[in-house]
């Protein structure tokens, strides 16, 4: 009955426990305290959590009783809004309950209400320190290819690896890649600053071939490319260019199949430019396009050895890259030793 004739004369009841502050009415402070008591009894403390979304926005923002946290002197002060807590208040403030209760000297159990004035303490200010908001994560890098790229110099000029380049492309191993088509390029974790500095590729000469005994036809092949190169005024480094090229694209074999349209010794494409079906198969002519100059048989239409600026001071597998524009370049060179020495058995 007590209780009851106490709740009529509040205007609003008191429904927070703990360290939530309360909103009262102007009622004696003894009754005040005297209904907070009871009240902290019969209601359980999660009824008031809901409340805590508005104080500790209030706090997060350092509010006072105007949105502001105050310094008055040397000590920054807070005045509490209804329904912050101790907890809020010290973590928006980066202290803590603990700290916060012994700048203003409260104990335990201590409630707070709105209007009152906290001392904030600055010796804790940086026991919760605030993360630092993550770095935006870099954009992908990409490259826009131009005509005479090739998978292999696009993933050395960027630092990473052909298998990588695919991967992050969806790319599969053959892929064709054509002007104008953008691909991503992988991310690569920077080196150690400890690190050594790294050997360039190009500084290490590549893994030879295995050695391969030349059949019949394979010998039949290399004979072919060596009279035309011959015949074409081609200096021994580029009729090894051109043996090391047909071993890597075709075994040195006239094939009537290949990678989408490639046919023949060179594996040339009816539809890039390099002549009909029969033409690209015919080994001879294959040879002189790929030797290319004034007697190229395909005119202009294509770019063959002897028609690109430098090939002779150019390494030996890029030079034969220059003219195949492959996704796997580095595969001619390893053959550079074998087709010296075929060319000096059969040439």
């Amino acid at each position: 009955m007590r209780l009851a004739h106490l709740s009529a004369r509040l205007t609003t009841p008191a429904a927070i426990v703990g360290s939530v502050a309360l909103t009262l009415t102007a009622a004696p402070a003894a009754v005040a305290a005297s209904t907070d008591a009871r009240a902290a009894q019969r209601e359980p403390a999660d009824r008031a959590l809901p409340r805590l979304a508005t104080g500790v926005a209030a706090a997060a923002a350092g509010a006072g009783r105007d949105g502001v946290a105050r310094a008055t002197g040397a000590a920054a002060t807070y005045t509490v809004q209804s329904g912050d807590t101790l907890w809020a208040i010290a973590r928006a403030h980066g202290t803590s309950v603990a700290a916060l209760q012994q700048a203003n000297g409260l104990g335990a159990a201590t409630l707070i209400r709105p209007g009152q004035v906290l001392t904030l303490p600055g010796a804790e200010a940086a026991a919760f320190p605030v993360a630092p908001a993550p770095a935006p994560a870099p954009a992908a890098a990409t490259h826009t290819i131009a005509s005479g790229d090739t998978l292999w110099a696009i993933a050395r000029a960027h630092g990473t690896s052909v298998a990588a380049l695919l991967a992050a492309n969806g790319l599969a191993d053959g892929a064709i890649i054509y002007p104008g088509q953008t691909l991503t390029i992988p991310s690569t974790a920077p080196a150690p600053a400890s690190a050594p500095a790294s050997v360039p590729e190009a500084a290490s000469a590549p893994a030879a071939a295995p050695t391969v005994v030349l059949d019949t036809e394979q010998q039949e092949s290399a004979r072919l490319i060596i009279r035309v190169g011959r015949s074409l005024g081609v200096s021994d480094r580029g009729i090894a260019i051109a043996l090391a090229t047909a071993m890597v694209e075709s075994w040195l074999r006239n094939l009537d199949w290949g990678d989408r349209d490639s046919l023949g010794l060179f594996q040339q494409r009816p539809s890039t430019g390099w002549g009909t079906e029969a033409e690209v198969s015919d080994p001879a002519r294959a040879a002189a396009a790929f030797f290319g100059g004034p007697a190229d048989p395909n005119g202009t239409r294509t770019r063959g050895l002897l028609d690109i600026d430098g090939w002779e001071s150019m390494e030996f597998g890029a030079a034969a890259q220059a003219v195949q524009i492959s996704a796997y370049p580095e595969r001619y060179a390893p053959w550079e030793s074998q087709a010296y020495a075929w060319l000096a058995a059969l040439g």
